[in-house]
Formats: C-alpha cells, sequence, structure tokens
C-alpha cells in the first residue's frame, strides 16, 4: 500500500515504514506526532483512489525522528568576467526527518 502526499509544494510517494525529509517544522519535538492532510493519490488491496484534487477522508500520520536536519552545502558562484566582480556564497536546506505509521484510505 502506498500514498501520493502534497506538502510543501512538493509531491511524495509514500509507503508505511519509510523515512522521510520534509522541509523544516518550526517548534516541533521528537516523537510528536505529524497527519498529512493532502493525499492525492491511495493504492491499496481495492485498487488505486485518485483525488480531484485530494482524496476524501484520506490521512497519512507519521512520526517525527528527527526535528532539525541539515542537507549538503550548496555553494553559489557569480562572476563577471573582466570586472574583477567575484562573489561566493553558500546555502543549507533545513529538513525534518519523519517516519510514516500509517496510511488511512
Amino acid at each position: 500500500m502506498y500514498a501520493i502526499i502534497a506538502d510543501g509544494g512538493r509531491q511524495y510517494k509514500v509507503e508505511e515504514g519509510q523515512i522521510l525529509s520534509i522541509d523544516l517544522r518550526d517548534g516541533i519535538a521528537e516523537g510528536a506526532a505529524i497527519t498529512f492532510d493532502q493525499v492525492l493519490a491511495v493504492s491499496g488491496a481495492g485498487g488505486i483512489k485518485i483525488g480531484k484534487p485530494v482524496v476524501s477522508g484520506a490521512t497519512v500520520q507519521a512520526e517525527v525522528i528527527i526535528p532539525l536536519e541539515k542537507g549538503e552545502k550548496v555553494y553559489i558562484q557569480k562572476m563577471r568576467r573582466r570586472k574583477n566582480y567575484r562573489r561566493r556564497t553558500g546555502h543549507r536546506q533545513k529538513y525534518t526527518q519523519v517516519k510514516i505509521n500509517k496510511i488511512l484510505a
């Protein structure tokens, strides 16, 4: 059984027991429960249900494993040739790691 959920402008295909990194949720503690209400599709023993745009009554329950996780550092370099202009900046995206516990269709 799997579900396709929408969170933070992204879509994820999730299964029970899967560990997933989503965008940072501020002020959430380890072990806290998160419910994803925007379920776009659910596949199970009875076939697949596709929502228009979401499946009514379907939710995905997850538990927070790591409240703050940092991704890899990405460097951004800017340069204008012959102008003595060079800039280098970096960015590390912050994530919250969750474990999918239950898919309710």
